[in-house]
């Protein structure tokens, strides 16, 4: 049975008088306008900015905080010829960032070099031996790039070198801002208690604003490079970010520079049909490879270098980190979910932490997401190394759960240890392992996180699969760039039946489909989710899709496909699980699991969870049957009595197991000749010992030895024989009767009525029986 991963959330229609008043002031579809409502865009005016951003849609930079000082003394260091250093980042945004300062200060003439430090050596942000060291050669001027506003004491160490820092920075703000010279940066309000009008710039979108004050214009020349680090730090696309990457894709789907044209040729990107899920997943993911596997410098030289040949070195390198970034997960990923499967922590534990050794430093935040993703719990990723007592580490964590909030009572207990709500990094000596566990319990407890609460995921309308066109999807796109507050609209797609389900990939670890519906087929992939093909062919259970709608280009033939975020199957009134083996795994869900024969119950009850009811079918109560899952566990001998149980329950879902060791209508009722032949054998032979003579007198009557029993009884009902220890005599006093009166005989006959009914039917011959005795 596949459930869903999240809890889908489908958006309330908006007013229809609503949508069409929208769709006639801004002249555009009653569809657009119905999505746009769901995005909060009401007015003719904000569909139009949206739609269709300009060049206004830029703020004015220098309402920035220290905007106008940093740009001064910037200004002040290119025309006195000062050394100034950009110091950055190891991820995509970092390199932009520092890509987009580093070309501004270049044109301006400026004395300029940059620095990204080392992940794994430095960390990130502004370094006290870092800033000496940039001192030292002569730098009098350092500017900060997606880092800095954290960065105290390296910007101290830096001020009693007599060199002064401007920081341009993004991210969430201290309680004590650094001492640097400016501090540029959305978010941070100015003299007059105001702040930026638009405060979720990435990091090199804030380097974006400080080339237009120093340019004096938008510089359209460096909108490809800052577009990249927006759709990498997954911030908000709506106001200035929209427009950023709207004309940042434009830009390079045209694009002149050598070293993105060849790790767009490297990441086997169409460039005619360029958009920013490429930058995601094309482009992003190798930028940042960089920064994880080794060192990132080399990205901002592929970005800003004008050298094709090194354009095309730097690219292959930088493709080929990826490929490497992507195999250390797997590797790592693989071994990381059979250390959690051995160790049984999924059963005992809120929260997994899990300790590799030698895994390579700059993945196991992916790691962790991944196992986030596949266990919907919080999750640390750590390693040790050889020679060392410290194991260091990455953390992700979901909705419900603050991680940093949890770990934060033991920093004391740390090397090292930083983070937010729900991304940590952190270092401890190896023998705090355990104190680390119990702490996210405990912090687990304290929280009251559940882990039965799915995350949300917003469903925009529900359309059949007829409705699913090229038209349709033509308007979707209008709606890109889509990202962070601008999501892709997710369709719950109606249909009447799936086809061709199979796995697909390399290691059958994706899934596909199609989703049929009259004429109509639409191809639907799932990736991650190959092992629900088996579930999806063999089960009965009705299945729900949910997805995006796109475009798949294979041979220069472009067709419409559903990317599929989340399917769950929903069980029917009635499923026919008929079985002649019962094993533990099959009384694993609760319910009310009901036996018609108590030999049976008394053998499987160990089967049964505590939380189940365990009960014969005469016990079965309304109140503990209706609404519960109910489970017609062995086959009755009556049909009556299955009857007479559907009849006064009303169960959610009733499995019909009705298990059946040996069939009795592979038997059989007896013919009258049969009788007869038994008849004369037990008249013509005294003291027949039925127990030792049984196979003697099967094979001289040429009747099974089952047969044979149960005429036997039927005879010993209808008193035309005795039995005394096994020994079969004639009764002399019998007198004639008819073999119907005997139970047995009648037993017999109701019996083969319930297989023919139960077991030799069809399903939908069952299942329709069942229906009708439960009046559903």
């Amino acid at each position: 049975m596949i459930d869903s991963k999240y809890k889908w959330q489908l958006d309330q229609p908006a007013d229809s008088s609503v949508v069409d008043k929208l769709a006639k002031d801004a002249n555009i579809d009653p569809f657009m306008a119905k999505t746009l409502i769901q995005r909060g865009i009401t007015s003719a005016d904000a569909v139009e900015d949206f739609l269709n951003p300009s060049v206004s849609a830029f703020h004015d930079p220098f309402l920035m905080h220290d905007m106008h000082k940093g740009i001064e003394r910037i200004q002040q260091a290119v025309e006195n010829g000062e050394h100034i250093t950009v110091y950055g980042d190891y991820d995509a945004d970092g390199i932009t960032s520092t890509t987009v300062m580093y070309e501004t200060l270049s044109d301006l003439g400026a004395d300029v070099d940059y620095y990204i430090p080392n992940r794994f050596t430095e960390g990130y942000g502004p370094n006290v031996e870092a800033f000496q060291k940039i001192i030292q050669k002569g730098t009098s001027l350092i500017v900060t790039v997606d880092n800095g506003v954290a960065g105290n004491q390296a910007i101290v160490a830096a001020n009693e070198l007599h060199c002064d820092v401007v920081v341009t920075d993004h991210h969430s703000l201290p309680e004590k801002l650094p001492d640097a010279y400016a501090i540029i940066h959305p978010r941070v309000k100015n003299e007059n208690g105001d702040a930026y009008p638009f405060g979720d710039l990435c990091g090199a979108g804030v380097a974006f604003k400080v080339a237009q004050a120093l340019m004096d214009e938008v510089p359209s020349d460096l909108i490809d490079i800052t577009a990249i680090g927006t759709v990498a730090d997954v911030v908000s696309l709506r106001d200035e970010n929209r427009a950023i990457v709207k004309f940042g894709v434009q830009a390079i789907s045209n694009s002149q520079r050598p070293g993105l044209l060849a790790l767009i040729k490297e990441a086997g990107i169409d460039l005619g049909r360029f958009s920013e899920e490429d930058i995601g997943f094309g482009i992003a993911p190798r930028l940042n490879s960089l920064g994880r596997i080794k060192d990132a410098t080399v990205g901002v030289e592929l970005l800003s270098t004008f050298d094709e040949d090194r354009a095309g070195e730097l690219a292959k390198f930088a493709n080929q980190q990826n490929d490497l970034r992507k195999s250390l997960v797997d590797q790592f990923f693989t071994e990381a979910v059979q250390s959690v499967e051995d160790s049984g922590d999924i059963s005992q534990r809120h929260t997994l932490v899990v300790v590799g050794h030698n895994w390579h430093q700059g993945v196991l935040g992916i790691v962790a997401s991944r196992l986030v993703d596949k266990y919907q719990r919080p999750t640390i990723v750590m390693t040790d190394t050889d020679g060392s007592e410290e194991v260091k580490g990455s953390g992700r964590s979901v909705d419900n759960f603050d991680l940093f909030k949890a770990i934060d009572p033991i920093r004391d207990q740390t090397i090292g240890f930083g983070g937010h709500h729900s991304a940590v990094g952190l270092t401890i000596k190896k023998d705090k392992v355990p104190v680390l566990k119990d702490q996210l319990e405990k912090a687990a407890e304290e929280q009251q996180l559940d882990l039965s609460v799915k995350p949300k995921l917003a469903i925009a309308g529900v359309i059949p699969v007829s409705q699913v066109t090229a038209v349709l999807c033509d308007k979707i796109k209008t709606l890109a760039p889509f990202g962070q507050d601008n999501p892709k609209p997710i369709f719950q797609v109606q249909f009447d039946q799936l086809a061709n389900v199979k796995a697909m990939g390399k290691t059958s670890d994706h899934l596909k489909f199609s989703l049929v519906q009259g004429n109509n087929r639409l191809t639907a992939i799932a990736f991650g989710r190959g092992s629900a093909a088996v579930e999806l062919q063999n089960s009965q259970a009705a299945v729900q899709v949910v997805g995006e709608i796109g475009e798949n280009t294979w041979n220069n033939r472009t067709t419409l496909q559903l990317m599929v975020d989340d399917l769950k199957q929903t069980l029917p009134p009635v499923i026919d699980e008929r079985t002649h083996e019962l094993h533990r795994k099959m009384f694993a869900t609760v319910g009310t699991y009901v036996f018609f024969h108590e030999k049976v119950l008394k053998q499987l009850q160990g089967y049964v969870g505590g939380q189940s009811q365990v009960v014969m079918y005469d016990q079965v109560t309304e109140a503990s049957a209706n609404g519960n899952r109910l489970y017609i566990v062995d086959c009755p001998d009556v049909l009556d009595d299955l009857v007479q149980l559907l009849a006064k329950v009303q169960p959610q879902t009733t499995v019909l197991y009705l298990y059946k060791k040996q069939l009795i209508s592979k038997i059989g009722m007896p013919d009258r000749n049969s009788y007869a032949k038994l008849f004369r054998f037990v008249k013509e032979h005294s003291n027949v010992n039925i127990a030792m003579q049984l196979k003697q007198i099967s094979e001289h009557l040429h009747i099974s030895a089952r047969t044979i029993i149960f005429m036997v009884q039927v005879f010993l009902e209808l008193d035309f024989i005795t039995i005394q220890d096994r020994v079969i005599n004639l009764n002399p006093n019998y007198t004639a009767r008819d073999l119907k009166t005997a139970p047995s005989y009648h037993l017999r006959v109701e019996q083969l009525a319930a297989e023919k009914k139960l077991l030799v039917s069809n399903t939908h011959e069952l299942v329709s029986f069942v229906k009708d005795c439960l009046g559903v």
